[in-house]
């Protein structure tokens, strides 16, 4: 790694005439271009070596340097001023059926700051975004994602049990341990600090990494984390079929949405109330007044409507045994995020099953059988993460429908029973419950800080997070700031005092079956 250079050398420290400003004039482009030079032969003794990398069970596909400053975006805005890096492919073989393909960003050895980051994926995965990596270049990071093993497209897991590994947890896995191989070959030397962020399928992901391979990551964070799986995906279908049975117009779900927003309007501070559901752990009653009150605001949901609605927000249950699989829609969210995403049942029953006559009885018996040892990130014991030092942040928002908050709220719950107290569980994991945020922005708070630099200061410098502050964003204009705090602190409003942290309520969800989140298999 070339030092830099004592800026004194390249600038004249006043204003020099004649010769004297033209010797030092050359003296400085001279040494610019000796450190260009000897940055671009680093450059190229790293890719010669990485060519000839050796990867386990893989092969390296691509080694290339890309200079270009600009990356294009046809759907949006370009990414600008991106600095020079070398861009690695792998392709990864653990096992017959299995191809998981990765990519990694590194920066120039002068502008690494000696960390790497791996990026969590979304949906069924499939395929690689490059914006992803291109956004932590420009701060210094080597950087890798996956497609975790489902390329072309979701349907290469139907039958496929080397795809659910992949997917559940080893293509994430592999992609750490080789993205480390190829930045020590490439520097010289390992990271000093490894992290992971990722959101949705990515905070599974992230969860699965901090349960099941604590040595990986230093600091984690698992955004909105889809991490209770096979049971998600249960919530998707019971939703789907309902919905299928008993349509709901555009006009029938926003006044449901506002009815939410109406019957918990007492439980929040003035800033929120009757705009979102902050907290939206509800019982049975509260389910009955919000339907009593759509059916006020609106007279064309009937009868059927109202039954329809009552399983949508109780949630699905076993039908011979009446266990709860999950829960249901949260109030104040959207209907339309909360079904589709079957996929992983065509993996189970094949692509020509009709899934509207999948039972949630023998059928999701036969499906968690299958998928749920590999997919989910249930295991409570995270002592071997901690003990190493690692932190973890989760985030869940409180109006979202993709990714439900419960199942995330009760596994914090159950990691605090096992470490025995909030206190102890507090040292390593936080769980923020953020309110009106869906699974990304909507109409709550839709702008958070950057979490991965919460999580690096925790870390690096015992900076443990506490209070930060969410932002309510309407088109390009900033409406609310609210201080959030860690699950199960809330924020509260005292007139005369503005806004303040009181101890929130404990649980409050329904714990799902054990059965439906086993233990994990390899």
């Amino acid at each position: 790694m070339i030092e830099a250079l004592p800026q004194t050398l390249l600038r004249p420290h006043s204003k020099p005439s004649g010769g004297i400003f033209t010797l030092t004039l050359a003296l400085g482009v001279f040494l610019s271009g000796l450190i260009s030079s000897r940055l671009l032969a680093e450059a190229a003794d790293g890719l010669a070596i990485l060519r000839t990398l050796k990867i386990d069970q893989g092969t390296v596909t691509h080694v290339g340097r890309d200079e270009a400053p600009t990356l294009e975006n046809p759907k949006g805005s370009a990414l600008k001023n991106l600095p020079p890096r070398t861009i690695v492919k792998l392709l990864l073989n653990p096992a017959k059926g299995s191809n998981i393909n990765v990519e990694i960003w590194l920066p120039d050895a002068a502008k690494w700051n000696r960390r790497f980051v791996g990026l969590g994926n979304g949906g069924a995965a499939g395929s690689i975004n490059p914006r992803s990596l291109a956004a932590l270049i420009s701060g210094g990071y080597a950087v890798a994602t996956t497609d975790m093993g489902t390329a072309p497209n979701s349907d290469s897991g139907i039958g496929n049990r080397e795809v659910w590994k992949d997917f559940g947890f080893r293509a994430t896995h592999l992609m750490t341990v080789h993205a480390k191989e190829v930045i020590k070959a490439y520097y010289g030397q390992a990271p000093a600090y490894a992290y992971f962020n990722g959101g949705s399928t990515g905070g599974q992901q992230a969860l699965q990494e901090a349960q099941r391979y604590p040595e990986d990551y230093d600091g984690i964070v698992a955004s909105v984390p889809a991490h209770c799986r096979t049971p998600l995906h249960a919530y998707f279908l019971w939703n789907d079929q309902i919905l299928q049975e008993n349509p709901f117009t555009e006009s029938q779900k926003k006044n449901i949405i506002r009815a939410g927003n109406e019957i918990m309007a007492t439980r929040e501070i003035p800033q929120t109330a009757a705009k979102l559901v902050s907290d939206p752990r509800c019982t049975p009653h509260d389910i009955t007044a919000v339907i009593q009150r759509a059916r006020t605001n609106d007279p064309t949901l009937t009868d059927t409507h109202a039954e329809a609605l009552r399983k949508l927000f109780d949630g699905p249950r076993h039908a011979i045994t009446g266990e709860r699989i999950f829960c249901g829609i949260p109030f104040g969210s959207s209907f339309d995020s909360a079904h589709g995403n079957l996929y992983l049942f065509r993996w189970v029953f094949g692509a020509e099953k009709d899934l509207q006559k999948i039972n949630f009885g023998n059928d999701i018996d036969t499906y968690t059988a299958a998928l749920a040892p590999y997919l989910n990130a249930e295991n409570t014991d995270l002592r071997p993460f901690e003990k190493r030092g690692g932190k973890l942040i989760m985030i869940s928002g409180s109006a979202d429908s993709v990714v439900p908050y419960h199942a995330s709220l009760d596994y914090y719950e159950r990691v605090v029973e096992r470490f025995g107290s909030l206190e102890k569980t507090q040292t390593f994991l936080k769980l923020y419950l953020i309110p009106g945020m869906s699974h990304g922005p909507g109409p709550g708070i839709n702008k958070l800080p950057n979490m991965l630099d919460q999580v690096i200061q925790w870390r690096e410098q015992g900076a443990s997070p506490g209070m930060i502050t969410g932002q309510r964003v309407i088109e390009g204009k900033t409406e609310l700031d609210l201080p959030l705090y860690p699950y199960p602190s809330k924020t509260s409003w005292e007139s005369g005092l503005g806004f303040t942290r009181i101890d929130g309520p404990r649980g409050g969800v329904d714990r799902i079956a054990e059965r439906f989140r086993p233990r994990g298999q390899d």
